[in-house]
């Protein structure tokens, strides 16, 4: 098989099998110092060749995830951490995750999610983590009343040049943007679907995905959840090479956004609180970009 071949949800098998096992990495399905599977059997369960997992396990290693060694298989070394002093709806010790967060806000009648970020693609992995779940869980059965969903996605503009990711050599400049661009709106129009199955589903009741572009680059990412909760966390850059759809390396700065390490802050019954005064300066100033900046 083509390691390369365009997958149903665009981009390459080799970007879809990437994108799955950091969205398992992050949510703990691959717990920290675990192993992840044999490349044979991810490439049966993904139905690709084996080079295309290798492809993917390399860039997982270039990225910080991974650790791999030959006769010993691949060992997780890095972790998504949401830093809380209250994870509601968690019990102590269990893993606090971007995932278990999205699960509890879509467990509401009424989900209104505000997301900034470089580009959707934590998210959208998070989201078909969830509808997977759920449809193996046979959830619509004991959940006979769906959420209503709004989520509003703010993302840098298309045509603004970003501090990252960036090639070292000038010369890489444009395949390196022109690949980020590429995934931000293979994530963007995958959410889409990814909500649309979930609403087919009965999963949800009915969504409404709105999506705007600010002359920004992001320094941060932050979830806004019904303006009661906020998940926020500031991208660190780093080196590293990045693996173009031809298979190219290039050595460049950018940022792993699923790796960003996240602060978890809960508007309370006091509203001079760190909690409250964090969530809603997060609101307001989410709101005037998209209001005032946005478009």
């Amino acid at each position: 098989m083509d390691a390369e071949r365009v997958g149903e949800g665009g981009g390459t098998e080799f970007d879809r099998v990437a994108g799955v096992l950091r969205a398992r990495i992050a949510d703990e399905t691959y717990p920290l110092n675990g192993t992840l599977p044999p490349q044979r059997a991810l490439a049966d369960e993904f139905g690709v060749s084996r080079d295309t997992v290798q492809r993917a396990i390399r860039e997982l290693t270039s990225e910080g995830w991974i650790e791999s060694k030959r006769g010993s298989g691949s060992r997780v070394i890095k972790t998504q951490r949401i830093e809380s002093s209250t994870p509601r709806g968690v019990k102590p010790g269990d893993p606090v995750t971007v995932g278990s967060f999205i699960e509890q806000a879509f467990n509401l009648p009424e989900v209104d999610l505000d997301v900034y970020t470089l580009t959707s693609e934590s998210l959208n992995m998070h989201l078909k983590m969830l509808y997977d779940k759920w449809v193996r869980d046979r959830r619509v059965e004991s959940h006979p009343t769906p959420p209503r969903v709004k989520l509003r996605l703010l993302l840098p503009a298309e045509d603004l040049e970003l501090p990252y990711p960036k090639a070292r050599n000038a010369k890489d400049d444009s395949a390196v943007a022109e690949r980020h661009l590429g995934i931000a709106q293979e994530h963007t129009s995958s959410l889409r679907r990814v909500l649309g199955n979930l609403q087919a589903a009965k999963l949800v009741e009915s969504f409404d995905l709105q999506v705007r572009h600010v002359r920004l680059p992001p320094a941060f990412k932050v979830y806004l959840f019904n303006e009661t909760e906020a998940l926020f966390g500031p991208y660190v850059v780093d080196e590293r090479p990045i693996v173009l759809d031809s298979g190219k390396e290039i050595e460049a700065l950018d940022v792993i956004g699923l790796g960003a390490t996240l602060t978890h802050h809960i508007r309370d019954h006091d509203p001079n609180s760190p909690g409250s005064t964090f969530v809603d300066s997060m609101q307001l100033w989410f709101a005037s970009l998209w209001d005032l900046l946005a478009v």
